[in-house]
């Protein structure tokens, strides 16, 4: 039987977190933030993903 692969950008970006849930960070807060809003400066970084994705991330991340 072949390995099982995690999509390498999913690895990257998602984590679970100590409930069990999956989190991902929102895009746009790296860099570049003179020029941005304070409104798109606020948004929450961090987010709990749908339950109706969860199926849909964890084939992309099996090991987590």
């Amino acid at each position: 039987m072949p390995k099982i692969k995690s999509h390498s950008g999913a690895k990257k970006r998602l984590w679970r977190t100590g409930s069990g849930k999956l989190a991902f960070t929102r895009r746009g807060r790296r860099h570049l933030l003179q020029q941005k809003s304070k409104r798109q400066k606020r948004i929450p970084r961090t987010v709990i993903a749908n339950r109706r994705d969860l199926r849909r991330l964890s084939s992309l991340v099996p090991t987590l």
